[in-house]
């Protein structure tokens, strides 16, 4: 059973409203609020603890535009920074077309999130899905962040790794590589240090090539 009371959703984009305004009516939950900006959702969210009737979940999207002059806070996760912050323990689910796994592990391991669903077809049925996971007290975790999580694995990227690969994309050499390390005290930082590390990564992903490493790290959104 889902059991959210108070709901609020965060979200600039009417088709996306009108998506979620439907999952939520199929499950018979209560009317959402809704907000088309940041800023105003943190003060109903202020309101709500204020006066002792706080939400349960908030639905938020990531990236919002920009209207006229307003200010508002630059984007969804500061927004969940800050609804955290005013309320311990509140449910946040992103929705958002975000598909850099990198950035969706943030969500989860820095910001705290709860669930994640991409807007994409057959969005509808996965929201149903997170819900039901977060009304349960589970993170839900979208099926293509498991299975490319999962692939990930082979390999844990660390600052190092992507230091190297990093200025691998700028056009470094390896041996400038190398010299930048040393000036920046990584280590190691001699030049067989970085072709073992870059040929232990490829080796570890099963490519061949410092460009897959290269173009897989821009991709998933760890450089």
């Amino acid at each position: 059973m889902i059991n959210f009371e108070k709901i609020l959703v965060v979200e600039d984009q009417d088709m996306a409203n009108w998506s979620l305004r439907k999952t939520l009516e199929g499950l018979e939950l209560p009317q959402p609020l809704y907000s088309y900006d940041t800023d105003n959702a943190i003060s109903l969210l202020k309101k709500a603890v204020a006066e002792g009737n706080p939400y349960d979940l908030v639905v938020t999207d990531l990236y919002f535009e920009q209207r006229g002059t307003l200010k508002q806070l630059p984007d969804g996760k500061a927004l969940i920074r800050t609804a955290k912050t005013l309320q311990n323990g509140l449910k946040i689910l992103v929705f958002s077309g975000e598909s850099k796994v990198g950035i969706i592990r943030e969500l989860y391991d820095e910001l705290g999130i709860d669930g994640y669903v991409r807007k994409a077809r057959g969005d509808a049925q996965e929201l149903k899905s997170a819900l039901e996971h977060l009304a349960q007290n589970r993170r839900y975790y979208p099926r293509d962040y498991r299975s490319v999580a999962a692939q990930e694995n082979q390999h844990e990227f660390t600052d190092y790794d992507k230091a190297i690969i990093r200025l691998l994309y700028k056009g470094y050499s390896q041996q400038e590589i190398a010299d930048w390390l040393e000036g920046n005290n990584m280590s190691p930082s001699g030049l067989s240090s970085v072709e073992k590390r870059l040929k232990h990564m490829r080796n570890a992903m099963k490519f061949t090539k410092n460009q897959q490493l290269i173009g897989y790290c821009i991709e998933f959104g760890l450089i």
